[in-house]
């Protein structure tokens, strides 16, 4: 008799497949789910896996349109970056794959979920936090926290050993020595030879973009223009080439960023569960949409409202990197830098170059007040009050300072 049905967030892998086998033999109903969010994948390759190991049924589903809208746009909107150098391309995916998951679950009457990620990353965390928010009711199978499979699964020989005998196709290549997550935001690499944080990376390692001293020895120029704070539109400047969807702009992004190494990091993380982490990541598009909406952002915000919004920036992307996207603190958040934004238009002129992201100029719709040719409503002479009454608590600090010079 079965125990019920389970979701299984599946990849078509060797981890996942053997969870497959192992849910079923558990006694579960087994139903996988693969998400397209822009991962270099034979989608139809892993349905035709899945169904012959048993799934009883196999969902494959393209989110790569609501990732870049729902998720990589409210993180544009932030200037997302974790601990000042990551931009979150897992991070971001998490939601987007696990919100689909449970309302597959939802759908199909399954009481379970599960997934394939380890007991000591965040995955395991963004994934279940997600599923626990949106449907309350399920129950999460997260076979690598349960003994009886971490115990008897000690690493990928008994793994592939066990595909081996349940008939499990397995890779025919070699599996490269550390561990990928590929979507359209980054590829990040970790795990492995990349354990050891004094390793050098391999110079086959990176995948999503050139080596910078092989990109081309030109410049591409484009221009960026955003509406309330998400790029609308991305145009080439000297081929003309203009692309106004947001799957098409952040798509062509990466193509450009790819082309010249843009977007390279080699770092290492706090992770949420309580130990570092080294990771490499790619994020071609993603920086260099950090760097032009960081530019049309300070221009044409008010500086104390930036001062604030910044500060909920921070916060933001710590709540992303932990995996609560879907709680009250997040939405409360990102109501206040949606408003931050309303104003926040215009262009931004770049030039995208050997590994490098440099802001040419940039346009709002109005901006007269800076001008030195312009005299608008400010008065000059105002700066001469201005500056005595800001000058009073400096007299004074030095004044004090001087009193408190030791006498001859």
């Amino acid at each position: 008799m079965s125990k019920g049905t389970v979701v299984l967030a599946y990849s078509g892998g060797l981890d996942t497949s053997c969870i497959l086998v192992w849910l079923q033999e558990q006694g579960y109903d087994v139903i996988t789910y693969l998400a397209n969010i822009g991962q270099d994948e034979d989608f139809e390759a892993a349905r035709k896996k899945a169904e012959s190991l048993g799934a009883k049924k196999m969902f494959i589903e393209d989110l790569q349109a609501e990732f870049v809208e729902q998720f990589i746009w409210p993180a544009v909107q932030a200037n997302a970056i974790y601990e000042d150098r990551y931009l979150l391309g897992s991070s971001l995916a998490r939601p987007c794959i696990a919100r689909r998951q449970v309302q597959i679950a939802r759908q199909e009457g399954a009481q379970f979920v599960s997934h394939g990620a380890t007991g000591k990353g965040n995955d395991q965390i963004r994934f279940e936090l997600t599923c626990y928010a949106l449907y309350p009711e399920v129950q999460v199978i997260a076979p690598w926290r349960i003994p009886e499979f971490y115990s008897r699964f000690k690493g990928r020989d008994d793994l592939m050993k066990y595909a081996q005998e349940k008939g499990i196709p397995v890779p025919v290549s070699p599996k490269a020595p550390w561990s990928m997550d590929a979507n359209l935001m980054h590829i990040s690499y970790e795990a492995g030879i990349l354990e050891n944080p004094k390793t050098h990376r391999p110079s086959d390692l990176y995948l999503m973009t050139k080596n910078p001293e092989d990109s081309p020895n030109t410049p591409d120029v484009l221009e960026v223009e955003f509406l309330k704070g998400v790029p609308v539109k991305v145009t080439h400047l000297k081929e003309g080439r203009a692309l106004d969807t947001p799957l098409q702009i952040f798509s062509y992004l990466n193509q450009i960023g790819g082309k010249h190494g843009v977007g390279r990091i080699d770092i290492v993380e706090n992770r949420y569960i309580g130990m570092k982490s080294r990771g490499l990541y790619e994020t071609p598009g993603g920086t260099i949409l950090y760097h032009a909406h960081l530019d049309i952002e300070t221009f044409t915000m008010d500086r104390e409202v930036r001062r604030i919004k910044q500060g909920l920036g921070v916060k933001l992307s710590e709540l992303i990197y932990y995996g609560y996207w879907f709680s009250p603190e997040f939405s409360f958040l990102q109501h206040c830098i949606e408003k931050s934004q309303e104003h926040v238009e215009g262009n931004v002129q770049i030039s995208v170059f050997k590994g490098h992201v440099y802001v040419l100029g940039r346009q709002e719709l109005t901006c007269e007040l800076v001008s030195m040719n312009v005299q608008g409503d400010y008065d000059p002479g105002d700066a001469s009050g201005f500056i005595k009454v800001n000058a009073v608590r400096l007299k004074e600090y030095h004044r004090l300072q001087g009193n408190a010079q030791p006498k001859n």
